[in-house]
């Protein structure tokens, strides 16, 4: 069963996707998957049950123009998108989809031919999903985000990039991944298994946008909760999960962007998340839009600010010496 956030962005997708399909691509089309792919984990992945999920892909779109969601990772792995000139940087994209899917083309395959044009080397991730029989569940995307980043870094001379520009960015629960991966970067969620992961997973910058952040009632999105947590979950389990509760002196600088009208992801987690940030003295971006609903992606005057976010964001990272 898919929750509102899901049916709402399976809603959106097609027109959401025309719209940035036809600033990809002149046909109009939106981009296959790449062909480049990076394993995360050498054979099975750490913690797995006995019967691995079965992968599956969910249209909702059209075969010009995919709205593409996957659930049943049991190959944790990055799509690449090479730029043509790159800029020396490097993005970790963590889409979302409230913990039960992965929105694939909406949250990763729209935002990393957008990023290549303008230099960055992208690797959108495929986490494996809490609540498909993994152990230790809530801290499987975590360990997933990790992994990712330090494979990144160790193959930083072969894409051509700088091992200390890679930053996260994440949507929704993916922005939770992100905030996750920003506040817990150096807790060990998984055993060392190559010389990759005596490298740093700590981003460079991140991006958690419109983000799930806290686990605690009534700012959390309860879907991913639940996903994440399991049901009833302590207070305590709640606190650990929630990024705002993690931050501190080492958390990299961060960029925000969420709409006040979002009535699917609160933006008082983003707000809450603000205050944290700059209680603990970490630089921090915030672009809180009037309007621009769950997505920040509505074409016309309804969207407006707002879906221009992502020309903030490397404005902001530029500025941060990464772009």
């Amino acid at each position: 069963m898919f929750n509102r956030r899901e049916a709402l962005l399976a809603g959106l997708a097609t027109s959401l996707l025309g719209t940035e399909a036809r600033a990809a691509r002149q046909d109009g089309t939106w981009p296959a998957y790449p062909a480049e792919e990076i394993d995360l984990w050498p054979g099975t992945p750490p913690g797995a049950p006995a019967a691995l999920p079965v992968e599956q892909v969910i249209e909702t779109g059209t075969e010009e123009r995919h709205g593409r969601m996957v659930k049943g990772i049991a190959r944790p792995r990055m799509k690449v998108f090479r730029p043509s000139r790159p800029n020396g940087a490097a993005l970790l994209v963590t889409p979302g989809g409230g913990y039960s899917v992965i929105m694939i083309d909406v949250e990763g395959y729209q935002i990393g031919p957008w990023l290549a044009e303008r230099g960055w080397t992208v690797f959108v991730l495929y986490y494996r999903l809490p609540g498909e029989g993994w152990s230790n569940r809530a801290d499987v995307p975590l360990a997933d985000a990790q992994r990712a980043m330090r494979l990144i870094r160790s193959r930083a001379a072969v894409y051509g990039f700088d091992p200390e520009k890679v930053g996260a960015m994440g949507f929704s629960a993916g922005g939770h991944v992100c905030g996750d991966l920003a506040t817990r970067y150096d807790v060990k969620v998984y055993d060392p298994i190559d010389a990759a992961d005596r490298l740093s997973a700590r981003p460079a910058i991140a991006a958690p946008i419109y983000a799930v952040q806290s686990m605690h009632a009534p700012l959390a999105h309860g879907g991913s909760r639940d996903m994440l947590l399991g049901q009833n979950p302590t207070p305590e389990t709640q606190r650990a999960r929630s990024p705002a509760h993690n931050v501190s002196a080492g958390t990299p600088p961060v960029f925000m962007a969420h709409a006040e009208d979002d009535t699917v992801v609160s933006v008082e987690n983003s707000i809450e998340m603000r205050a944290a940030l700059k209680a603990a003295g970490v630089q921090v971006e915030t672009h809180l839009f009037t309007s621009g609903q769950h997505g920040l992606g509505l074409p016309g005057p309804a969207g407006e600010p707002a879906r221009h976010w992502k020309d903030m964001f490397v404005t902001w990272a530029k500025a941060q010496g990464l772009g």
